[in-house]
């Protein structure tokens, strides 16, 4: 044999050893592994402290990855606080009313038709008929639910928070005035009651917007019922035109009703 064929058969020689010790130590390490994911999995098992540990720090660690690939604080749950429905969702009738109130009041339709579909609910229990509930709240705050008048009425229904504060307390307190859903259980409370009170709508509406001990009422009770009888024409299926919102005057009560009483006095500041 030559020397060159000697060198050849020299390296092919090493260069199997190489692959073969490199097989074994691959394959001892792959064995290695193994057995120490089986080691794991045991300890894991026998051990449900280590687990939850483990599972909460690679919790943690996804959660911060995912917060510095985004870029800001990730709250998958926060959709679960949005007063929120697809208006696809929603029956026939209170689609039509969504789409409506939305497109007059320049409101997105998706919070308006979790608003209708609540007004449906409420109204059903409250025996009140959705489409007025719906047109109090048009006239009374345009529909948004942080809208504040001088004396203290608040939200969509323009509650007047302070007197009717025994009202909240079984949804957590005042603050809750804020929520769109709350106000609007509260405010059908309080003009059920104002209606129940005054012994017509025409009167309870009044009494609703605290002038009960007036002449007139700056003709809110008129807006309402023009806005009602739309809405009930859009349930029905008719087209309406779009007219545009109309601003409610402020009603002051008159100088011998006392300043604070049961009933609710609003102001609304319709855009």
């Amino acid at each position: 044999m030559t020397a060159l064929g000697k060198l050849t058969q020299g390296l092919r020689t090493f260069m199997s050893d190489v692959a073969e010790g490199l097989f074994e130590i691959t394959h001892n390490s792959f064995a290695l592994v193994g057995l120490a994911l089986v080691f794991g999995v045991i300890t894991l098992a026998a051990r449900p402290d280590l687990r939850q540990v483990g599972e909460t720090q690679l919790m943690s660690w996804l959660k911060a990855r995912h917060v510095a690939a985004a870029g800001m604080q990730v709250e998958p749950d926060a959709i679960d606080r949005a007063t929120a429905t697809d208006p696809q969702d929603l029956p026939k009738q209170q689609a039509a009313v969504a789409f409506w109130l939305s497109k007059k009041y320049r409101v997105a339709p998706e919070p308006l038709s979790a608003l209708v579909a609540e007004a449906y609910e409420t109204g059903a229990r409250a025996k009140l008929d959705p489409t007025l509930i719906l047109a109090v709240m048009a006239i009374e705050s345009g529909f948004n639910p942080f809208a504040q008048s001088p004396m203290g009425a608040q939200g969509l229904m323009q509650v007047v928070t302070g007197v009717h504060s025994d009202k909240y307390e079984n949804f957590g307190g005042k603050l809750a005035a804020f929520d769109p859903v709350t106000n609007l259980r509260v405010g059908v409370k309080v003009l059920q009651e104002c209606i129940a009170r005054a012994g017509s709508l025409h009167a309870g509406l009044k009494s609703y917007v605290g002038a009960s001990n007036q002449d007139g009422d700056g003709g809110y009770a008129g807006k309402v019922m023009a806005e009602h009888e739309r809405l009930k024409l859009v349930a029905a299926g008719r087209s309406v035109p779009l007219a545009q919102p109309q601003v409610l005057r402020t009603v002051a009560p008159a100088a011998a009703e006392p300043p604070v009483t049961d009933e609710k006095v609003a102001y609304s500041s319709v855009s």
